[in-house]
């Protein structure tokens, strides 16, 4: 991994946009338009990959489910020629023999760029069937079960399996492509994979999950984790418990690394910016929010005739181990109402559900970056606002020189995979 530290790399979402909605109606574009040039921006402009997000139930978050990632990130792979291409899909809902022929698809199309997140899902059961969501204990088995499974596929060829011939061909050694013959609680898998071994080896691994089974798969597989921390003081605690767990575990030192969506309100000035986030406050939806609210508290709760200026009674606020849905989102909105917030503050910072959110200059946005890379808890930051004419500008004409201008950034890819401009190391083989 080398003894110098990796610069801060960066990230770009390419989902949620209502715009997917308007192109759907109009013969003449297709729902990738917007996403396209987003992502041309980020390779314009050397962000270091794309991340599309995902739900699996209407309405859930807007439209933030509205394109399948994978092949959303496949039609973007085509378009792009550096950029990573990071894919939200459920264990909970997946087999993982299909997962690892889809992530090894999308790494081969894309030259090696492709990244799994891996969630265990907290929506979407209604749609897979007349069971129940399991348990978040079930979903984290299952999730342990599936990256087993398809890690052991993607190395199921071992190295010189597949050679040149010499003449511009290829040799198969078929007894170098061996099965897996995994049998766990959840998955019967004889295997191989019944596609060739990978530019990157394994896609890079990402993990989104912060509850206690989140920060055990995460410590345990993640290459990469997707946090909600909303303070410096959250990541340091969090990072400090997830990399002491990775180690225990027998994972290289620095890893998994810490990867923070940054929410930020940019101003010319830091009055205009304070006047930005007063303005979006005094917008607020409260009906709406205290909907949201509930939901980020585990969402059996009615906080609907609740006074707007005035904590939240503890009596209501569940305890995490009671819920059955995203834990992690009710550690963070439990504790800042515990700490006497009224519901109207809860209610404003639900709107960045639980995380990082910052308002300033660019210069003063790149200090508090720069205050959590120095603290070492932020690896990857995920920078929004390309979709905005305005904030557009300030981020890539404002944030990010000056992010490589105090030389936190790469000025440019580092290598031919997503693994490589990562800094990352050759994935361990089973």
């Amino acid at each position: 991994m080398g003894s110098e530290r990796r610069k801060l790399k960066t990230v770009t979402g390419v989902s949620g946009s209502p715009d997917v909605y308007a192109a759907a109606l109009d013969p003449t574009r297709s729902t990738l338009d917007e996403a396209i040039r987003i992502a041309r921006i980020a390779q314009d402009n050397k962000i270091g990959a794309l991340f599309a997000a995902d739900l699996l139930s209407f309405g859930a978050q807007g439209a933030i489910g509205g394109q399948e990632p994978l092949i959303q990130l496949a039609a973007l792979g085509a378009v792009t020629t550096d950029v990573g291409l990071i894919a939200t899909v459920s264990t909970t809902f997946h087999h993982p023999y299909n997962l690892a022929r889809l992530f090894g698809t999308l790494d081969h199309i894309s030259n090696g760029r492709a990244a799994w997140n891996a969630v265990t899902s907290s929506l979407g059961e209604e749609n897979y069937g007349d069971r129940d969501l399991p348990s978040p204990e079930q979903r984290y088995a299952r999730a342990t079960e599936s990256i087993e499974v398809v890690n052991a596929l993607f190395d199921s060829w071992r190295p010189g399996a597949l050679r040149p011939d010499g003449a511009g061909g290829t040799t198969l050694d078929e007894s170098l492509v061996r099965p897996i013959d995994f049998a766990g609680q959840h998955f019967s898998v004889r295997g191989p994979l019944n596609i060739p071994p990978l530019p990157q080896g394994r896609p890079v691994q990402f993990q989104a999950g912060q509850s206690a089974g989140g920060v055990e798969l995460g410590a345990r597989f993640a290459e990469v984790v997707f946090t909600s921390l909303s303070t410096l003081e959250d990541a340091i605690t969090y990072t400090k418990k997830i990399r002491t767990r990775a180690t225990e575990l027998g994972r290289p030192d620095g890893l998994p690394l810490i990867f923070s969506s940054f929410h930020a309100t940019y101003g010319a000035t830091e009055e205009e910016a304070r006047r930005l986030v007063r303005e979006a406050a005094e917008a607020t939806d409260f009906e709406a929010g205290r909907r949201q609210l509930a939901d980020m508290l585990g969402g059996g709760i009615d906080l609907s005739e609740l006074p707007l200026d005035k904590p939240i009674p503890e009596a209501l606020l569940p305890q995490p181990d009671s819920v059955h849905r995203r834990r992690g989102r009710v550690e963070i909105f439990g504790k800042l109402a515990a700490s006497g917030a009224t519901l109207r503050e809860l209610v404003i910072a639900a709107k960045d559900t639980g995380h990082w959110a910052a308002a300033g200059t660019p210069e003063q946005l790149a200090d508090a970056i720069e205050e959590r890379y120095r603290a070492n808890v932020l690896d990857v930051i995920s920078l929004g606002g390309l979709t905005d004419e305005r904030t557009r500008d300030f981020v890539v004409n404002g944030l990010l020189p000056e992010l490589r201008r105090r030389k936190l950034l790469d000025t440019d890819y580092l290598g031919g995979t997503y693994r490589a401009n990562l800094e990352l190391p050759a994935p361990t083989r089973g």
